[in-house]
């Protein structure tokens, strides 16, 4: 009866250490995966419709930048150039050293590849503007553009986009219910 008692004594310890050592292990494996691996991300705002809706659900994956270039006319997560608190999410547009011209609200895209412009085929743009603007980017320079032409603020408006400022792409969209996809945004 002494060893059960003893026992009985030492399981409220017992337990109480087993829970901090767990909530540590899962500290230790939770906060890097948050930090290097893939976070959530709520879309907030329209300069993304009709692709992505303001409340949208995503989370991102922030490892694979580190191994491949983004593809171009893919959806990534960026900082605001203007306030790195911030965080955007458009669609990946222009590479370093390439110009983009945009004319009638159609934009093209020059390089070494294509020197006589590469004119992009955007099934994704449901709200146009009717605009002209050519820029040339830099070394590590990006351009990006929301789906939403006349409603957003983008590359055409702040200029380009730092390479350091991409944080990563959307690899699941699990609100809202019925839009429940991988890869969300790609056409």
């Amino acid at each position: 009866m002494n060893e059960e008692n003893q026992t009985s004594k030492e399981n409220p310890k017992s337990s109480f250490w087993e829970l901090v050592r767990y909530a540590v292990i899962a500290l230790l494996i939770v906060v890097p995966f948050r930090i290097y691996v893939a976070q959530p991300y709520v879309v907030s705002g329209a300069s993304m419709d009709p692709t992505f809706r303001d409340a949208d659900y995503l989370i991102v994956d922030q490892l694979s930048k580190r191994f491949e270039e983004p593809k171009r006319e893919s959806v990534i997560i960026i900082k605001y150039p203007r306030d790195p608190s911030k965080f955007f999410i458009k669609r990946l547009i222009g590479f370093p050293g390439e110009t983009i011209e945009i004319k009638g609200g159609v934009v093209n895209v020059f390089n070494e590849d294509n020197k006589e412009g590469l004119k992009l085929n955007e099934p994704y743009i449901v709200f146009k503007k009717d605009e002209n603007f050519s820029i040339k980017l830099g070394v590590d320079e990006y351009f990006v553009m929301g789906d939403n032409r006349a409603g957003s603020s983008d590359s055409r408006v702040w200029g380009p986009l730092p390479k350091k400022y991409i944080i990563g792409r959307p690899i699941v969209r699990l609100l809202p219910l019925e839009k429940i996809n991988i890869w969300p945004g790609i056409y």
